[in-house]
């Protein structure tokens, strides 16, 4: 839909560079902006979802509901930041207008059944914007894009991520990266916990453990496959 093509090595990277399926920058905000309109919608749905949840049993949500609800926040911001950089199409408007009734439709009604099959899912889904946005830093790193390492990073980046006045894209790249390496660590954590039971968000609260190392809101501790319930203080 995007014009992306994932390379299985570095020479077939700098083959597609040198064809025409090479990534231009227009290709490159396409595919962000339509990664990132669609990954806004999981952390929303299944916020929402959990708040009612709480709601209508007079119980707590163990502090889900926030990172779940940051997590969408920040996924609107990386819209937002690539917003200001390029404009997406009519096309990519209409194919994102109708993808995104899909996608928070059959997502809702999901979660509802199987909230932790969802959120494995997203969990791959965050996986995929890893290696994107890894295939980004690389292309950039090879000099295949010159024009994308150029790009001016918008005030609304500089000031969400306190980024330097100068920073450029490559660096801009490198934060978001970061941000879904988290979310992918997130989701694979909530898959494995009990969902409709009383396990705590281990996110929201780290907990300090003799040799125990456990999840934190940074990346200390980063594990991208996911913790095991077993191995978290619940």
């Amino acid at each position: 839909m995007t014009g992306y093509t994932e390379p299985h090595d570095k020479s077939e990277q700098i083959a597609i560079a040198n064809s025409a399926e090479r990534m231009t920058v227009e290709k490159w905000m396409a595919r962000f902006i339509v990664l990132e309109s669609v990954a806004g919608i999981p952390g929303s749905v299944a916020g929402c979802l959990r708040h009612l949840r709480s709601l209508r049993r007079f119980r707590r949500d163990m502090a889900w509901i926030e990172t779940l609800h940051d997590e969408a926040y920040n996924e609107k911001m990386h819209l937002l930041t690539f917003l200001k950089i390029a404009k997406p199409t009519l096309l990519t408007r209409v194919s994102i207008y109708a993808l995104q009734i899909v996608f928070a439709f059959c997502f809702t009604l999901v979660y509802f059944l199987y909230p932790n099959i969802c959120h494995r899912f997203v969990g791959y889904l965050e996986e995929e914007a890893v290696k994107t946005y890894t295939r980004c830093i690389d292309d950039m790193e090879l000099g295949l894009t010159p024009d994308l390492s150029n790009l001016q990073v918008p005030q609304i980046a500089i000031d969400y991520w306190n980024l330097p006045i100068d920073a450029n894209f490559y660096v801009l790249i490198q934060y978001i990266r970061a941000d879904e390496a988290k979310h992918r660590e997130v989701n694979h954590t909530f898959a494995n916990l009990e969902t409709r039971g009383n396990d705590r968000n281990p996110f929201a609260l780290h907990i300090e453990a003799a040799n125990v190392p456990q999840p934190s809101k940074t990346l200390e501790n980063h594990r991208g496959v996911g913790w095991e319930r077993e191995d978290l203080i619940l």
